[in-house]
């Protein structure tokens, strides 16, 4: 089926998004063969790049992938200096070592670095970096205002200060941006400590008055008041939420470990149940409506499912490819990708023929050119005399 233009009634639940991207983590965290997560991170990264729109908050899935590198240099690094516990044959340097007292047993500082203490290190580095872009590819695809209109009732009020606390770096870049290209526009600077201090100050004057009109719009909508509820209700909320949560950590836990698989499904399955029970309960301290509430359709299921899939057959191939899944240090062997783990993670693909397209920008409908940077319009004033000068009605751009 082909996929429609993303509108208002179309649009894809954002928790879909968040479920695939989880199924694609959860996968990561089973495996640390280095081709099977190369192949996980570039599953997301055409998933992002075919179905990302221009929002301020859909430009986060790059900084998770610079994290994902930093995270396995600090890796490497902490390994090349205070040694890995995977012993070695292959001594690649030896530093000098420091002596440690007697209570520091165990750390080390120098010594022999060995390549399969390296390479354990970069696999372990990898993982946490493929871990670390999954949840960057759900950042960069699932709108966080409709995630928020999706949240239980009781659950809004920390789900308003996430979305908030979320949205707020992307709101700070999209400010630097335009002041530095109205100073471009002017002709002045925009690089430098100096340009920086100068734009530093209308970024937070601009920051300030949107944290203002922030406050004044949730105090107008109603945040933070709720309704009465009976005393007992409120005891049996807080015991059903906080064990179902506690039920959801050590079943996830389970399922994860590699011992685990006994007792995770079942004890995940009930936290999930009591904690379900107790935002149900909770709800009803919560006095606010919902307008037009989005809707899990087809290809929500399509798309959630398809992570789901993709760690559920990962889960299932540690039983019958576990050595390929876990490639050993010791003895130094380079990895090997086994067919069907891998064609499971292509499984993952799905989201970017099931889920709608993004919205058309004013940029496609134009053709190759670039949006007119922020103040342009009034130096086209300034510079006709104060008179705002005549737009083609086709192009939108003006005339000579």
């Amino acid at each position: 089926m082909s996929a429609p233009r993303a509108t208002r009634t179309t649009a894809l639940h954002a928790g879909a998004w968040w479920l695939w991207a989880l199924g694609l983590a959860t996968a990561a965290s089973r495996t640390t063969n280095p081709l099977l997560l190369g192949l996980l991170v570039g599953v997301a990264g055409y998933v992002v790049a075919a179905r990302r729109t221009d929002a301020p908050w859909a430009r986060s899935y790059g900084a998770f992938v610079k994290v994902g590198l930093f995270v396995i240099g600090v890796r490497l690094l902490f390994a090349f200096v205070l040694g890995s516990p995977i012993p070695g044959t292959h001594t690649l340097v030896t530093l000098p070592e420091v002596p440690l007292p007697d209570w520091a047993k165990g750390v080390r500082l120098g010594g022999r670095v060995t390549a399969e203490g390296m390479v354990f290190a970069l696999y372990d580095g990898l993982k946490l970096a493929t871990l670390l872009i999954c949840v960057g590819a759900a950042n960069a695809l699932a709108n966080p205002a409709r995630l928020l209109k999706s949240l239980p009732g009781a659950l809004y009020e920390a789900g308003v200060a996430v979305v908030v606390a979320m949205t707020f770096a992307p709101n700070l870049v999209a400010d630097v941006q335009r002041l530095r290209a109205a100073r471009r526009l002017r002709g002045r600077p925009d690089r430098g400590f100096r340009a920086l201090l100068q734009v530093g100050l209308p970024v937070l004057e601009g920051a300030l008055e949107r944290s203002v009109a922030l406050a004044a719009a949730m105090d107008a909508r109603g945040y933070g008041r709720s309704a009465e509820v009976p005393p007992g209700v409120r005891r049996l909320t807080s015991v059903l939420t906080l064990g179902g949560l506690l039920g959801v950590c050590a079943g996830t836990y389970g399922l994860l470990g590699e011992a685990g698989g006994g007792y995770g499904l079942p004890l995940l399955l009930a936290g999930l149940a009591a904690a379900l029970a107790g935002l149900w309960l909770g709800g009803r301290r919560s006095v606010r409506s919902r307008y037009r509430p989005d809707r899990w359709g087809v290809r929500a299921w399509l798309v959630a499912g398809s992570g789901i899939a993709v760690a559920a057959l990962m889960i299932w191939a540690n039983g019958y490819a576990s050595a390929a899944l876990h490639p050993p240090a010791v003895p130094l062997t380079a990895p090997v990708l086994p067919l069907w783990p891998a064609a499971s993670v292509l499984v993952g693909l799905l989201p970017a023929l099931a889920a709608p397209l993004p919205p058309r920008t004013d940029r496609a409908e134009r053709g190759d050119r670039p949006p007119r940077p922020e103040g342009a319009d009034r130096t086209d004033r300034a510079a006709s005399g104060g008179r705002a000068p005549a737009v083609d009605p086709r192009t939108k751009e003006p005339t000579q």
